[in-house]
């Protein structure tokens, strides 16, 4: 991160803080809701398979910024399938940096070639090991990784769902983000309990056992994105909610935070890591604050 980004982000922090405003600096695009997959825990995927056309896009992207959004994620469905008239992801990518967004990130499946330099940080989703992975995701884990492998950047963060499937498997994964090439750091979420995938949710006693052992990884040294200090909050769903610096776009449409306000009682079950962490950051949590700036400075 540039130190001039980081001046930025840092006077947005002090003055939501100091005047509670509820002014966003995260946004959201979903490109598309269609993808290749059919994962066990997705709910959002492949209802329309609509592809929305870029000069929607555009025009979103440009909302996102003159609201004051300054970090982009783009998110499917599966992204790399959104195109219109040979303009590619990649594109879209370019043109957010070109806008001025001073982040943006791309949240993939990982079954396309990863060629997108231009992103601060693919995030690839990697779900456990071989078995567990393939289990929830089908026989897609030897293709992400040979993908990772050959990706044009060093600018991968793999990106966890724990849930009631994999939630063994959150040091092989800590252990792929250390030994393969191109991956930058590891991400972790919960499972969010879409109605249908209430299942694979996990108990409060079994959230803090991931987060013990993700803590204890990260204090070995692996490359862990998710900040600990969030964690009792995390484990306990006690942060504020929604999270009024993050938006979500989908279609012209546009949420606080994300889309499972639109679902009663899952905003209290939310399993999204950094919707708590930016929770808490821009409620004034200092223990927060001063673990943000460490880690995104290291890794983003």
């Amino acid at each position: 991160m540039k130190f001039s980004t980081l001046l930025k982000f840092t006077y947005f922090g002090i003055t939501t803080v100091l005047f509670k405003r509820r002014k966003p600096i995260l946004g959201s695009i979903i490109l598309t809701d269609k993808c290749n997959l059919a994962c066990r825990h997705c709910a959002v995927s492949n209802l329309t398979s609509a592809v929305y056309p870029y000069k929607q896009i555009k025009t979103e992207m440009q909302k996102l910024y003159a609201e004051g959004i300054r970090i982009l994620l783009f998110y499917g469905g599966e992204p790399f399938l959104w195109g219109d008239n040979g303009v590619t992801l990649r594109d879209l990518v370019k043109e957010a940096k070109q806008l001025g967004f001073a982040i943006v990130n791309v949240v993939t499946n990982g079954t396309f070639t990863l060629d997108l330099p231009e992103a601060d940080l693919i995030l690839v989703s990697l779900d456990g090991e071989k078995e567990k992975h393939n289990e929830i995701r089908g026989d897609t884990y030897d293709l992400i990784l040979a993908n990772i492998n050959k990706a044009t950047s060093a600018n991968i963060c793999l990106y966890m769902a724990i849930n009631q499937i994999n939630k063994n498997d959150i040091e092989e994964v800590c252990e792929t983000a250390m030994q393969t090439k191109n991956v930058r750091a590891v991400s972790f979420n919960f499972h969010t309990p879409y109605p249908g995938t209430e299942y694979l949710k996990l108990t409060r006693e079994q959230k803090q056992i991931c987060c013990d052992r993700i803590a204890e990884l990260s204090g070995r040294g692996y490359p862990v994105l998710n900040l600990q200090s969030a964690f009792p909050y995390i484990v306990n769903n006690t942060f504020k909610t929604p999270c009024y610096q993050c938006v979500i776009m989908e279609n012209e449409k546009q949420w606080i935070c994300g889309r499972c306000l639109d679902i009663k009682g899952l905003c209290q079950e939310c399993g999204f890591f950094f919707a708590a962490e930016y929770s808490l950051v821009f409620s004034g949590n200092l223990k927060v604050i001063f673990e943000m700036f460490k880690t995104y400075l290291k890794y983003i």
